[in-house]
């Protein structure tokens, strides 16, 4: 009995489907059954319709749609995530790939089914080394103006397809805006007349009948439009031939110096699909109260790109609009992805003819759409509401991405990400703190004018971790201050913000405490945390300033400063009346 349980516990956390496959029953069923097949519809034409983003034929976004789904239904931790190509991937895949190959061809074909295994790899080499916090570098400011940039940028870039154009590809907005209208008179009108019916129908049934699969009404009509009316005589795109039936199994082609070429596109696409994935985890299982596992999540989107390579797939990810319809179409596990799958296989199987007479401009419309409603211009303004540095990433990432590109945009939003939190850590806020009458407490002046200053004292709180990118900082803040006021004759830190001392701020702290010493000026510390006292005791600061200059609290160094003046008594009459003064504790060892 116990080597059959040693067996089976490795296996489940290997396999989170085995949490809840043996309890699988009829109402899970239905439910699962219910929701993929309402996502499998509107799978098989959005799945096109990214392909043709990405510069790939249509059928590579229905083969994405089958192995990967089903692989993250065994190892995804969340109930209702649907998987599945997404545009802001199939963008930076295009983005990417477009300057080592032309878009379409055997080799740029290659190309993607290569970057999809590599992005699986990376995937899960991360969550193997549990490094599902490296998330952290794409913050909200980041996702937000780069998915807003990444939008428009999208929208553009299926204008050809909506006029009748072919147009060369171009990465920034700029470009193709230019393009664009410099080919403006040469759009052909009944393509035109297509695209832009196909897109007042789509806003329409969203609007009006959002329970609709507009995307497939919209496939389905235009297909029937062109079929009967033979526009594909007159000029109009068609998606032409699919190749039926399932993909077969194949290794994506290993080249090392295709390998090199592609790490930089494929470590931004595995950073923005895993935010992206456990983004979307979190908030449906936040609705329906349960959690998602970031690092087994790694590890499932990871799984489903690397099998999904030898299926020829494209990268996958999780959709925000699949999954909110997913959720409320009554999905209850993961299975509803197997459902959804089905449906694709099926379409491969059997209904593949039927889209020969697919316009691409209704795919393009298709497209723009869907990008459109990534664009999120209130959150940039909320950003830049609540925090301006916030909102200044935000905006930067966004200007990026719509001027160099989606890579560029990225990585110019992480560095300035970076930079600002650097920029913060460096100059943290050191307040001055006051007496709060009738209490033994002490509050930044600046906030709390009642907090009265204790003469000859500068008290003094770092709300930060005291570290090499604000040791100067602080030491001459220290220095500036008692240099200006020569009536302080004490500063005492309130160290209980400071969680954090290395070597660096503790040499410091020695320089601070010898300059002051020279000036006449006592040094203490109050609040300090055991892991920051033992950092000061191996540094030598507790020898350096003795043990009777460490305190429990401020109020303890307050006492023993004006006791020590022989001034205590004003501060002990605005004490509570109902208290006696505390023992003057300062041994450090009891801190």
């Amino acid at each position: 009995m116990s080597g059959r349980f040693s067996y089976r516990l490795p296996a489940r956390r290997l396999i989170p489907a085995l949490d809840w496959l043996p309890r699988y029953g009829r109402a899970e069923l239905k439910g699962d059954l219910a929701a993929g097949l309402t996502v499998g519809v509107m799978l098989v034409p959005q799945s096109m319709a990214y392909a043709l983003l990405a510069g790939v034929p249509p059928v590579y976004g229905l083969y994405a749609s089958l192995v990967p789904l089903v692989v993250y239904a065994l190892l995804g931790t969340s109930r209702h995530l649907a998987a599945g190509v997404i545009a802001i991937d199939m963008l930076i895949v295009a983005a990417g790939l477009t300057p080592l190959a032309e878009p379409g061809s055997p080799r740029y074909v290659a190309l993607a089914l290569l970057l999809t295994a590599l992005v699986g790899v990376l995937q899960l080499a991360m969550g193997l080394a549990r490094l599902g916090f490296l998330v952290n570098l794409l913050s909200r400011p980041v996702l937000t103006g780069f998915a807003s940039g990444a939008a428009l940028i999208i929208a553009f870039s299926q204008v050809d397809g909506l006029l009748g154009l072919s147009l060369p590809s171009a990465a920034s907005l700029p470009a193709r805006l230019w393009l664009t209208l410099t080919h403006l008179p040469d759009a052909h009108l009944p393509t035109l007349a297509l695209g832009f019916g196909a897109l007042l129908l789509l806003v329409g049934l969203q609007r009006f009948a959002p329970r609709l699969p507009s995307a497939l009404v919209v496939v389905v009509l235009g297909t029937l439009l062109v079929w009967l009316l033979r526009l594909d005589r007159l000029g109009v795109a068609v998606v032409g031939a699919i190749p039926q039936g399932l993909p077969s199994l194949a290794p994506p082609e290993l080249e090392p110096s295709a390998v090199r070429a592609l790490l930089p596109t494929a470590v931004t696409l595995a950073l923005v699909q895993f935010m992206n994935v456990i983004t979307l985890g979190k908030i449906f299982a936040a609705r329906h109260r349960y959690s998602v596992r970031p690092n087994r999540e790694l590890l499932a989107i990871g799984a489903a790109n690397l099998a999904g390579s030898f299926f020829q797939s494209l990268p996958v990810s999780g959709s925000f609009s699949r999954t909110a319809v997913n959720a409320r179409a009554g999905a209850c596990t993961p299975m509803s992805n197997v459902v959804a799958a089905a449906v694709v296989g099926l379409t491969l199987l059997v209904l593949t003819p039927l889209f020969h007479y697919l316009p691409v401009a209704a795919l393009a419309a298709i497209i723009i759409v869907a990008a459109l409603g990534l664009l999120d211009l209130r959150g940039l303004r909320r950003l830049w509401y609540i925090k301006r540095t916030d909102g200044a990433v935000a905006l930067l990432t966004f200007t990026i991405t719509l001027l160099g590109g989606v890579q560029e945009g990225v990585l110019a939003g992480i560095i300035a990400s970076i930079v600002a939190v650097m920029y913060r850590i460096s100059r943290p806020n050191v307040a001055e703190l006051g007496h709060l009458p009738g209490t033994r407490s002490f509050r930044d002046r600046r906030h709390h004018p009642e907090a009265r200053p204790i003469p000859g004292l500068l008290l003094l709180r770092v709300d930060a971790s005291f570290s090499f990118a604000n040791a100067d900082f602080l030491q001459d803040l220290l220095l500036d201050r008692t240099r200006d006021d020569p009536s302080i004759r004490a500063v005492i830190i309130d160290a209980s913000s400071i969680n954090d001392l290395d070597t660096t701020a503790a040499a410091a702290l020695q320089r601070v405490a010898e300059t002051l010493a020279d000036r006449g000026v006592a040094l203490y510390f109050a609040g300090v945390k055991e892991p920051v006292m033992e950092t000061m005791r191996r540094a030598g600061l507790v020898d350096q300033l003795g043990p009777d200059h460490f305190f429990l609290t401020p109020h303890r160094a307050v006492l023993h400063m004006l006791e020590q003046w022989g001034q205590a008594d004003r501060y002990l009459a605005a004490l509570p009346k109902a208290e006696l003064p505390e023992h003057n504790d300062y041994d450090c060892d009891s801190i």
